[in-house]
């Protein structure tokens, strides 16, 4: 299943750090066969992925459409079908499948929202 996560306050907090867990969660999508990817309504995030050591699980990143989000896939270069994608972003999931996270917005060592997410996937049946 292609999986598709958004950057800032899903992966990445407002200060710059890393959601606890994220290494963990990618691995283990890998292993079970996922394909991942990253996205972002502000970008290519390459530099945010080498920043963390993530770069190795991600496919591919694209831009992320903000507005008609089907439309935009082509223009955006999103060249692969998204079948599930984990946002902060309540819209995202209405016009994707996927799971809607709770915003990262500070660093919080407790956080368990990666559990929550490969749980989400694990039993999404496409």
């Amino acid at each position: 299943m292609n999986v598709f996560f958004d950057v800032d306050y899903t992966l990445v907090s407002s200060y710059g750090t890393l959601r606890p867990w994220v290494r963990e969660t990618f691995e283990q999508l890998l292993v079970d066969g996922h394909t991942i990817y990253v996205w972002s309504g502000v970008g290519i995030r390459w530099p945010t992925l080498d920043r963390f050591g993530l770069r190795h699980y991600v496919t591919n990143c694209f831009e992320k459409p903000l507005e008609r989000h089907h439309e935009q896939l082509e223009k955006l270069g999103v060249n692969i079908a998204p079948d599930f994608c984990i946002d902060d972003y309540p819209e995202i999931i209405q016009a994707f499948a996927g799971t809607v996270i709770r915003p990262y917005f500070w660093p919080d060592p407790l956080d368990l929202e990666m559990h929550r997410v490969y749980a989400a996937v694990s039993s999404f049946r496409t």
